[in-house]
């Protein structure tokens, strides 16, 4: 889908299709106004017949509207004028464009970015009218026979205004919505592959490939390297499987090399049976996605490459199956992670923290300035807040609040958990330095302590994505998050930077 910014007329628009809104009690906005004025009143008649009254996400495709020139014109709700909140809009954006591909219409003109959203300005708009559209065109197809995707018929997308918009804040919105669009269409991509095919291997392929592309350093530890590094953790979980880990690394230097990296950690278990501490069978085919937080980190730097975003960035990526079988990991078990401290396991299926442990203790050599490790790491986080918000936890309150203040303005909400040393004696293990689980009280949160003694030599942040990182029924696959919260992040930092 092609994208553009431009001022103009709605009533002179040569489109397929011009998209309009309007609000509850059926309350015009600007550009509907200019339609209606244009048609004689034609609109204010059919709503005043009762066939829309404005609500959010409603919509009503017309035909042929008198002294207009385009093919059709599509009213969509808003809802109140006074309580047209970032979530409302996002929303009305998505009905606009789900009607529009029930349509035949290869374009369409949407005056949308100039109503008032609380709080927004029109770049937020932009952007987030991008991400909309990408979104609606997505289909998890990939290994279907037939593509869903191939009876979309809009090609070309204009976002337009009755009043200019500056063309460099205009263009940059546009710029960053595509970015994080493709970085969470790749993100969404990997988490709804089967398991058979997204394996450690494949990652660490696609990592190849996407230093050539992108021009990026990557590196591969395979299993002996991780050996001589004594990453005992992270290989205790991949002793079930027939899957080599793997240690993924890729390196974007967008500033000198000497300014210390962001480091970003993505769990990467691409299949997760739970190990010898079996999970029941029902949904277990959902456990494809606890590689969404190597994903979303895949997703994040095709994103900032994709811009070419003035910051350096590293990500870190532990990949491995978690499977039972002779050669596995037993309860009981106790393991030295690549930091010299030994762990005993109490339970198999709380792995994912085996991994990042070791990861977290490998972000040392690259002097970080912060750490954020991603991970679908705990169901007490789905329990604590459900599939609305992720779970952040950090040693470092600033931290914390610049990806709060991310998250908000990515519309990809995070709510702050605490991580007091109160909850540290839950991991306390008569045999080891330490167990790796704390028991039932506080999941999500003694799974962050559990990280933590692993992140003392830097700021270091932690977010739970077990609630977030796809959806279950009719509706069933990854939804890209938070890629947005990680490029909004990325983004804010390296505007701070330039001189």
């Amino acid at each position: 889908m092609e994208f553009s910014i431009k001022n103009g007329n709605p009533g002179k628009q040569r489109s397929a299709c011009v998209v309009v809104g309007v609000f509850e009690t059926r309350v015009l906005t600007e550009a509907a106004k200019t339609l209606d004025k244009n048609a004689n009143g034609y609109i204010s008649d059919i709503l005043n017949n009762g066939d829309m009254e404005g609500k959010a996400g409603s919509t009503l495709l017309l035909h042929k509207v008198p002294n207009t020139v385009c093919k059709r014109v599509l009213l969509v709700g808003l809802g109140k004028k006074s309580k047209l909140h970032d979530k409302e809009y996002r929303n009305a954006v998505q009905a606009a464009f789900n009607a529009l591909h029930e349509t035949g219409a290869l374009d369409a003109v949407l005056f949308l970015i100039e109503d008032p959203v609380i709080k927004r300005e029109i770049s937020w708009k932009i952007s987030h009218t991008v991400i909309m559209a990408m979104k609606s065109v997505y289909h998890p197809d990939q290994l279907k026979s037939k593509h869903e995707g191939s009876k979309q018929h809009l090609r070309k997308v204009t976002l337009s205004t009755t009043s200019r918009v500056d063309s460099d804040i205009g263009e940059k919105a546009l710029q960053w919505g595509l970015a994080t669009a493709h970085g969470m269409s790749l993100t969404k991509d990997l988490g709804n592959l089967p398991p058979n095919v997204c394996t450690p291997s494949y990652l660490a392929e696609l990592a190849m490939k996407m230093a050539k592309t992108y021009k990026l350093k990557a590196t591969v530890l395979e299993q002996k390297d991780m050996e001589r590094l004594g990453m005992g953790s992270l290989l205790s979980v991949a002793q079930g499987s027939s899957q080599p880990a793997k240690l993924i690394t890729l390196e974007y230097w967008g500033r000198k090399k000497k300014e210390k990296p962001v480091v970003l950690v993505g769990k990467g278990v691409t299949f997760d049976t739970g190990g010898i501490s079996l999970k029941p069978a029902a949904e277990m085919d959902e456990m494809k996605y606890d590689m969404c937080g190597a994903a979303s980190v895949l997703g994040t730097i095709a994103a900032i490459a994709q811009m070419r975003l003035p910051i350096n960035v590293v990500g870190i990526i532990p990949a491995t199956e978690n499977m039972p079988g002779g050669n596995a990991t037993k309860p009981g078990d106790i393991v030295t992670s690549m930091s010299g401290q030994t762990i005993e396991i109490l339970n198999t299926d709380a792995e994912g923290r085996l991994i990042l442990c070791d990861a977290l203790t490998y972000a040392e050599r690259y002097e970080p300035e912060v750490v954020i490790d991603i991970a679908t790491l705990t169901g007490a986080c789905v329990i604590a807040l459900g599939h609305v918000a992720s779970g952040l936890l950090s040693n470092n309150e600033e931290l914390a609040m610049e990806l709060l203040n991310a998250s908000e303005q990515a519309a990809d909400r995070a709510w702050h958990l605490p991580l007091w040393d109160d909850y540290q004696e839950q991991l306390k293990s008569n045999f080891a330095d330490m167990a790796n689980i704390g028991g039932r009280a506080a999941g999500t949160i003694t799974a962050a302590c559990f990280l933590s003694r692993f992140t003392k030599k830097y700021r270091w942040a932690h977010i739970d994505i077990a609630g977030t990182a796809w959806e279950s029924g009719k509706k069933k696959g990854a939804t890209g998050r938070p890629v947005p919260l990680l490029t909004q992040f990325l983004t804010t930092r390296a505007a701070r930077k330039i001189p």
